[in-house]
């Protein structure tokens, strides 16, 4: 069996055996990162969802990145994808892709959308460091994306969890701007009939 390809022409479509990686970027990993941990020599992001994990590790060699995966524990359905320090050295956030993309991958980690037909669609971030999360909502504004108020949803539970939710005027906008690498979460996005 060959190697899979892109058609030449675009109207043939593409051939039933490729699968497009998806692009995955170093600000979209400065993004994941905000729900990683840092090792001496490495990175790792945990999920749940194996193929998230496969698609980071692939993705991340796709630019030349040394990545791997594996199953944290045999009992638990938590998968790793591990990979350099090295690799974002240095990296900072200069275009309005690279927002972007940081943007994604920080709502790939930290970000949350209604999972149940049975209730009302919402996308909100999450994240325990209010600066951080203030830096996304800014960039959101800025890409004319539509967000309420940064609050903390319980001091009782946790005085230092903060979260913020995408208006309803800018669902659509969002997802077709920012959307999301994740499977499930992108399956959701593409679900949405708003």
């Amino acid at each position: 069996m060959g190697i899979p390809r892109e058609p030449s022409n675009k109207n043939e479509g593409l051939r039933r055996d490729y699968t497009r990686t998806p692009h995955i970027t170093k600000s979209y990993l400065l993004g994941m990162l905000h729900d990683g941990t840092k090792r001496k020599t490495t990175f790792r992001i945990a999920q749940k969802a194996l193929a998230f994990a496969k698609m980071l590790e692939s993705g991340i060699k796709r630019i030349c990145g040394r990545s791997w995966y594996y199953q944290e524990g045999k009992s638990r359905d938590v998968y790793i994808t591990e990979f350099s320090k090295v690799f974002l050295h240095n990296v900072t956030i200069r275009t309005d892709q690279d927002k972007l993309d940081y943007v994604r991958g920080y709502f790939d980690a930290e970000g949350g959308i209604a999972k149940s037909p049975n209730v009302r669609f919402y996308i909100y971030f999450a994240q325990k460091n209010f600066d951080d999360l203030y830096q996304v909502k800014t960039i959101l504004e800025e890409f004319n994306i539509h967000t309420g108020v940064i609050h903390n949803p319980s001091k009782k539970v946790d005085s230092n969890y903060w979260r913020f939710f995408v208006k309803a005027d800018s669902y659509k906008r969002f997802i077709m701007t920012v959307g999301s690498l994740h499977p499930d979460k992108s399956q959701y996005f593409s679900l949405y009939r708003g």
